[in-house]
Order: structure tokens, then C-alpha cells, then sequence
């Protein structure tokens, strides 16, 4: 591991300032990430600003309804919270999906939104890797790509994202809220990752010096469940994954929400299956059919054509469950 420096700021203000000033900082929080990169100097920082004790962890009732997540709020209490288990239980279900018990107690709820791929070529510093080092070419695209990316990839990176929780808080319309010198922004959390294009180094949209405070869950009624295929059963990332809800009334959809893991370098919000949905009776049909037509833009690679077929699976399962289909 390189050697660096540590700071503890006494404020926000300060940590952002110190970011600002500093060309190769990186905020710390709970690590859980960060630190095994730094262990094989993919990340190489020269500072680390400890920011956990700087920001909420809390979990608070926000006055319209909702809830607001302390970005400091490890990922056990967010499972664990009876609020979120009771409003939100796709979000505790994606959180308990993931990692193991010691790392949720432990990381965060910002830096779990801040997670690096787990491709393996991206964490082997001996092999190209076009987001670890722009320029040099992408590895897994003729090499092991059998659990990377099949929607919204590019020449430059089929890298996926790892995180179940953001999954989740994509379906949810989460939006997560950004601390900067001149103030505060907030972000969709449908628009906070971003698709590879031409400069895969850039996972999200966050300028550099933002620290991320708190993420906001709106209120939210209908029944939700998250459902995680991997190769074995615990500690393992997503071949595909599935957030969704479903609301019913007189006989049809009134709303839908889907969000997909494991097949983008993004939580993959499914817009187009959404709106086909709406308004239709919830059927097994309807939804196998909305589900081949949000999976009509994949363009699996040569390993990995499995993941159409079970994503469509996976989806029609998931809403048939939450409908009580063919119960």
C-alpha cells in the first residue's frame, strides 16, 4: 500500500476545502471499498479526509412524508430500521442481499453509492483497464466477461455496478443530497451513476470537492420486493438483480417501478417496461412482455447472453409475486 497522509476535519466546510486543495485526496468513511483498493494500489491516494463523523446517522422523518438516510448511517441500521422495513422493504431486502454481516455493520450508506466496479481486470494493476487508466484498452471485452455488463455499455468499459442498495433507491426515486462550498444540490439517484461512454473513469456525476450528506426516500406505499440471482448463496454480487413494486387498483396497474442490477455500469432504471405496464391488467403476459421489450436494447457480449433471458425471468417473477399471479 502506498503511503498517506490522514486528516480529520473539524467540519464539512473544511473537508471540502481540504478536498479542493488536495489533487489526489479521497473523503473516507466507513472503507469497506476504498481500503481494499488501496491494499493492490488501484487507488492510490496521497491524503484520506475522514468524513464519518462529519455527516448525519441518522435515519429522520422527513415533514411531508419520507425518509432522510444520514449519508454516515451504516448499511445494518438502514436494514434494520423498522420504518424502512415497513415502507421500503425492497431497500432493507437489497441491503441484507449484500456483503456480509461485518461490512454492513460497517459501511456507509454515501460510500455504498460510491462503491468501484468489481470487474476483475479493473483490480489486477498487470492488465489494461480503461477506468483504472484511460487509454490502455478494455480487457474483459475478448477476456472473462461472463458476469459483466449487457445494457448501456461501449467499447471503452462492459464493467457493471456492484451496489444491491442503490438498486433500490433507483426503483424508489431516491435522491441523494450533495454538500458544495457554494451550497447544497440534489441529485436523482436515477441520474447520479453514470453510463461508460468515452471516460469509464467517471462512475458518477459528483464534481470534485462534493461530498454527498444524506439520501431522501419520498413517500412511498406500495408493495416492493427485491430479488438477487448470484453463483453461490451469500457474498456474492448479482448476476442479475431486481427491485420492484407494484401498485394495483380496480383491476390494473396504477403504478410500477423496476430497477435492475448486474447488467449495467448503472442501477438500470426500466422506464420502457414501466410504461407499458401502466394501465394494464397485471398479468404474467404483460409482464413477460414488457420485460422483453425493456431488454430488446442488451447487447450481451460472448459469455454472457445468459443474462437476457434471466433478467426477463427474474422480472416477470418478481412482479407476477407482488401481484399474487397464479397464486
Amino acid at each position: 500500500m502506498k503511503p498517506f497522509r490522514y486528516e480529520q476535519p473539524a467540519d464539512m466546510t473544511s473537508a471540502i476545502t481540504m478536498m479542493l486543495g488536495e489533487p489526489h485526496a479521497a473523503y473516507l468513511a466507513g472503507g469497506t471499498n476504498l481500503v481494499d483498493l488501496m491494499k493492490v494500489e488501484v487507488a492510490t491516494p496521497d491524503v484520506l479526509i475522514d468524513v464519518r463523523t462529519l455527516t448525519s446517522d441518522q435515519i429522520e422523518d422527513l415533514p411531508g412524508g419520507g425518509l432522510r438516510i444520514g449519508a454516515a448511517v451504516s448499511n445494518s441500521e438502514i436494514a434494520a430500521d423498522r420504518r424502512v422495513r415497513r415502507d421500503y422493504s425492497m431497500l432493507s431486502q437489497a441491503i441484507l442481499a449484500g456483503a456480509s454481516y461485518q461490512l454492513r455493520n460497517w459501511a456507509t450508506a454515501g460510500g455504498n453509492l460510491l462503491q468501484r466496479t468489481r470487474c476483475a481486470y479493473f483490480q489486477d494493476v498487470e492488465m489494461p483497464c480503461n477506468k483504472r487508466e484511460p487509454g490502455t484498452g478494455c480487457s474483459a471485452l475478448q477476456g472473462h466477461h461472463r458476469d459483466l455488463a449487457i445494457i448501456g455499455h461501449s467499447p471503452s468499459c462492459v464493467a457493471t455496478f456492484p451496489s444491491d442498495m442503490a438498486v433500490a433507491l433507483a426503483a424508489l426515486d431516491a435522491v441523494v443530497r450533495v454538500q458544495r462550498l457554494d451550497g447544497e444540490r440534489m441529485i436523482p439517484l436515477t441520474e447520479f451513476h453514470r453510463l461508460p461512454e468515452d471516460t469509464p473513469e467517471r462512475d458518477n456525476v459528483l464534481e470534485r470537492g462534493e461530498l454527498i450528506t444524506a439520501i431522501d426516500l419520498p413517500p412511498f406505499a406500495a408493495k416492493s420486493a427485491y430479488r438477487k440471482i448470484r453463483d453461490r448463496a451469500s457474498y456474492a454480487f448479482a448476476l442479475v438483480s431486481v427491485a420492484a413494486a407494484l401498485e394495483i387498483a380496480d383491476g390494473v396497474i396504477k403504478d410500477v417501478r423496476i430497477a435492475l442490477g448486474g447488467v449495467a455500469h448503472k442501477p438500470w432504471r426500466a422506464w420502457e417496461a414501466e410504461r407499458l405496464l401502466r394501465g394494464l391488467a397485471p398479468t404474467e403476459e404483460h409482464f413477460r412482455v414488457a420485460a422483453e421489450a425493456e431488454l430488446a436494447q442488451a447487447r450481451p457480449l460472448r459469455d454472457n447472453g445468459f443474462k437476457v433471458p434471466l433478467a426477463r425471468n427474474v422480472i416477470v417473477r418478481v412482479l407476477s409475486d407482488l401481484a399474487e399471479v397464479g397464486q
